[in-house]
């Protein structure tokens, strides 16, 4: 299962913002600092809801969402660290409620539930706007399938980022990070001197365990954070780490030569029970940062998923979806029985359920949506047999062929 902790490329790793940034952004800043020396005081939390059985080759969704309630001291990027779940998709999730200030007594709705990535279920996937990592391990003899999932923090990425598939090469306790020449100018100018050697310790940005990849020539990891409170910000300069007992939970599991697929998928569908599942992201720029939703292109993207499948779609609720992006899936379709009938079997399409709020408020996890009586303009039932470009996956996060053997060209 792709338990993912951190690609890192060594010339961008740092753990903190530029001066720049901390001008723009000081009070949050010092929340920051604050919320982690209160993490880091904390005795290492187990991971919660990370590993679950496949009862089939084919099952593609685990997980389930959950509600809590706050208390006092409560902030969202506490019970992201204490659920396992993206910081800022869970402030998206809960817009309205103050991040930092959320008061007691509110109700916080935990998004869980995941649609498996696409492509085979083998070594680490790290699906960048996801924000999240999957491990599936080798299964023993006698025992099922699992997969091993974790929430990442991803930074700025250039061009270089290696989009496709590489491999574990190294494995490394208490990594030393050799600052590049670059990050020590910038931090210069920025009046923040770096030493040109960090050692591991509390100051070292690389956590205490790490796993060298064949990409870049050797210049990315994954590993974990001596900052662990920033899990899920893109605050760094090209890494994706882990929380510290996260990686030190998957550090003894991966071999050196797990393959480590690296994909770019903003949209993920899953057919279940004859249900249409729709999750959502944020689209990432190639610097790694989100971008505003192209509802039409990912709509486009679900037209090409659905393949030669006969399905009502409700597109006025399947587009709200994709514009939100805010990673809860939504029934948006279901598909026809046509054993011994025709087209006359086609359902109608789901209706649009209650807000995620509202969801919060009344139950756990939100159930699917209820038929509606009719299907509203666009919802019929579509039929894409006869469209040359059907296809029965989302054709994005495609590898890069300078990387099809895990080594840069």
């Amino acid at each position: 299962m792709p338990a993912y902790a951190s690609i890192a490329i060594m010339k961008d790793v740092t753990k903190r913002p530029t001066s720049r940034l901390r001008q723009r952004t000081a009070m949050a800043t010092l929340l920051l600092g604050a919320a982690s020396l209160a993490l880091l005081a904390l005795p290492a939390a187990p991971a919660r809801a990370t590993t679950y059985e496949l009862s089939s080759p084919d099952q593609m969704v685990v997980g389930q969402d959950q509600t809590v309630t706050t208390v006092y001291a409560d902030t969202l990027y506490d019970l992201a660290a204490k659920y396992r779940v993206d910081s800022q998709e869970l402030i998206r999730v809960n817009a309205g409620i103050d991040p930092w200030l959320p008061g007691a007594g509110k109700k916080v709705l935990i998004p869980g539930r995941l649609i498996l990535p696409p492509g085979p279920h083998v070594g680490i996937i790290v699906n960048l706007p996801e924000h999240r990592l999957y491990y599936f391990p080798r299964p023993r003899r006698g025992h099922p399938r699992v997969v091993i999932t974790y929430p990442v923090s991803i930074g700025k990425m250039d061009w270089r980022t290696p989009i496709g598939l590489t491999h574990v090469i190294a494995k490394i306790r208490n990594p030393v990070w050799y600052v590049p020449a670059g990050v020590r100018k910038e931090h210069l100018e920025d009046g923040d001197p770096l030493p040109a050697i960090v050692r591991p310790g509390p100051d070292d940005p690389l956590g205490k365990f790490a796993l060298r990849l064949a990409a870049g020539g050797g210049t990315y990891l994954i590993h974990g954070t001596n900052n662990p409170i920033a899990v899920g910000m893109p605050v760094t300069h090209g890494c994706i780490r882990l929380y510290p007992d996260d990686v030190a939970q998957l550090f003894p599991l991966v071999p050196v030569g797990t393959p480590v697929h690296i994909i770019n998928d903003p949209v993920k569908v899953a057919w279940v029970d004859g249900e249409l599942l729709l999750e959502a992201h944020p689209p990432i720029d190639d610097q790694g940062q989100s971008l505003e939703p192209d509802v039409d292109e990912f709509s486009d993207l679900l037209r090409k998923t659905v393949g030669d499948n006969t399905v009502a779609i409700n597109w006025e609720y399947a587009r709200d979806v994709l514009k939100k992006a805010d990673g809860v899936l939504a029934t948006v379709g279901l598909q026809a029985d046509l054993s011994g009938a025709g087209d006359s079997q086609t359902p109608a399409a789901p209706a649009a359920p209650a807000t995620p709020a509202a969801q919060a408020a009344a139950a756990p996890a939100p159930a699917a949506p209820p038929p509606a009586s009719a299907a509203p303009a666009g919802a019929a039932s579509v039929a894409t047999s006869a469209s040359a470009s059907a296809s029965t996956s989302v054709p994005v996060g495609k590898p890069d062929p300078a990387l099809a053997d895990g080594r840069p060209r």
